[in-house]
């Protein structure tokens, strides 16, 4: 088994069990032998062998080929194993509602998971509370009150609380909503999105006005200017990286069981629209492993496919849920994210810049391969287990299309620590920097990108000087001494425009069913008119959501380096 040394550090401080001391009691073998035991006792439900399976499992999760969400390796085989880690619950307008809510949220924030939130019902500010005869807070109080509770409670022990909150275009207070974050001490806790309608970006596109509505009412509850609203947004994106954009009636269009409810949120990074209730189990196939003299390997990339999709949907199963309604909506839909990472070293080991238009065809040409295979090993599930109790009424439910054991089989997510257990690059993001220094938990990891080294001592360019001035930039513009090929092949996200990263998450999301989480990096320099272009060009291509973060702003940056232009 590889595994790298800051992989064995983030094992130790975030993964493998714990005594009452806080000491280690497994190795990562013992951890990788838990996982597969756990998931494969599934078989046993459905007449299969589990034993065979147990070892199948543990020989794709152990190669690092694949791996699933967090909680799934946190707490697999724990006696209140809880492993799904998105999840949105509802908040209603009522004070038993939201702070009911807030309970439910802080048992999945306990156990790993990561909980969104619309409070797009919520009374807006000074509107009348009938039953005290006072009047309401508005939206943007409670968040605080939950971003408050957050903040004493961790993941899992292992992974502070994430939430997501979203306020449609259309609720009165909205633009309180889009300014909150502006002071750097507001909602810690949350990444913020803006639930931008089809009727909004209609009139900012003929630079008109749109109508606010009063959720308690249904009346209309005056008129703003679309552009206006539209330049707030843009503004505070563009000073700290909140809020994002979600296109909810782009979502809604592909929701899979319309029959069930209508999405209005999404997990804490954009990924996984879901259904009040719902849950979805992640988990991503590292694409590095695929590549054989030059080539991806479609064929093994498929079985494996097969066996992740089979590793998910046990997963469903093996899971005990923190609340018996989270259960009913995740049995009753199945949905599985399966993901990848390791995008940007695939493109390297091919020779490929990130942002080639061959880069492009590529992730259309290998996510539409991952979309087909995994629905076809969903439905050759559904043949043996049955198809996903809510199928009648769903989109499959028609002449043509596939029974599936799963209501939805791909997401694009993160994948920040899980890469750094498979020693690749995160989702499919470019590689942030060739070389740099990070905090996990107490713990500074240095990392320098194993691809790079391996080409500059084969092509004879590696010095010591060399890598201490890639640690101080982070990047190789500026440094003398390097061909041009290479530069080109380990350019950086803060050296590729918005527009490309912006055509890459458009390539995944074209076969993608859930969304595609992906940050469009900026460089300090980036005007608010790049967010702006960045915003507008995001609606064109198809995306369901969209996140911008300039460096250096003021949310805080993580990794920082010298002379970042």
């Amino acid at each position: 088994m590889e595994l790298s040394a800051n992989a064995l550090t983030v094992l130790k401080a975030r993964y493998l069990l714990k005594d009452e001391q806080g000491r280690v009691m497994e190795s990562p073998r013992e951890m990788f032998g838990r996982i597969a035991r756990s998931i494969a006792a599934v078989e046993g439900l459905y007449g299969g062998n589990a034993a065979a399976c147990e070892e199948r499992f543990f020989d794709l999760i152990s190669s690092l080929r694949f791996l699933p969400n967090s909680p799934t390796i946190m707490n697999a085989g724990k006696p209140q194993g809880q492993l799904a880690a998105c999840f949105v619950l509802p908040v209603e307008d009522s004070m038993r509602s939201i702070f009911d809510t807030l309970k439910n949220a802080a048992l999945i924030l306990q156990s790993g998971g990561g909980t969104g939130f619309s409070f797009s019902r919520l009374r807006p500010r000074e509107d009348i509370v009938r039953s005290t005869g006072g009047i309401a807070s508005g939206p943007v109080s409670f968040m605080r009150i939950y971003n408050m509770a957050t903040d004493v409670i961790k993941q899992g022990g292992a992974r502070r609380g994430a939430n997501m909150g979203i306020l449609r275009i259309d609720h009165p207070d909205i633009l309180e909503f889009i300014r909150v974050k502006r002071s750097v001490a507001e909602l810690a806790n949350f990444n913020i999105s803006v639930a931008i309608t089809d009727a909004f970006m209609e009139a900012l596109k003929g630079d008109g006005e749109y109508g606010l509505v009063n959720p308690r009412s249904g009346r209309e509850a005056g008129r703003l200017r679309a552009r206006e609203v539209f330049d707030e947004i843009v503004e505070s994106a563009w000073e700290t990286g909140d809020p994002g954009i979600v296109f909810i009636d782009r979502i809604n269009r592909a929701n899979p069981t319309p029959h069930i409810g209508a999405f209005e949120s999404t997990n804490p990074c954009g990924e996984q629209p879901l259904l009040p209730y719902e849950a979805c189990v992640l988990g991503s196939i590292n694409l590095a492993s695929y590549v054989k003299n030059g080539e991806l390997d479609y064929h093994a990339l498929g079985d494996d496919i097969d066996l992740a999709v089979r590793f998910l949907d046990n997963t469903i199963d093996a899971n005990s849920y923190p609340l018996p309604a989270i259960e009913a909506m995740h049995k009753g839909n199945r949905k599985i994210g399966l993901g990848v990472m390791g995008w940007a070293d695939l493109l390297i080991l091919l020779g490929l810049p990130y942002n080639h238009r061959s880069s492009f065809e590529l992730a259309r040409r290998v996510m539409r391969f991952i979309s087909e295979r995994s629905r076809r090993a969903s439905a050759a599930l559904a043949e043996q287990r049955g198809a996903f109790p809510n199928f009648a009424g769903s989109i499959y439910n028609r002449s043509g299309m596939p029974r599936v054991r799963n209501a939805t089989t791909t997401t694009i997510a993160p994948t920040g620590t899980l890469a750094t257990i498979a020693d690749c690059s995160s989702g499919i993001e470019p590689l942030f920097a060739l070389a740099y220094k990070r905090l996990v938990l107490d713990t500074t990891l240095e990392e320098v990108n194993r691809y790079f080294l391996n080409t500059a001592r084969e092509q004879g360019f590696y010095t010591e000087e060399l890598m201490r001035e890639v640690l101080r930039r982070g990047k190789l513009k500026g440094i003398a001494g390097i061909p041009p090929g290479v530069r080109r092949l380990f350019r950086t996200a803060l050296e590729i425009p918005p527009e490309d990263h912006i055509a890459m998450q458009a390539a995944f999301q074209e076969f993608t069913d859930n969304a595609v989480s992906k940050t469009i990096n900026l460089p300090p320099r980036a005007g608010k008119d790049t967010v702006a272009r960045a915003y507008l060009l995001a609606f064109e291509k198809g995306l369901k959501g969209i996140t911008v973060f300039r460096y250096g702003a003021k949310r805080g940056t993580l990794v920082r380096f010298a002379d970042v232009d």
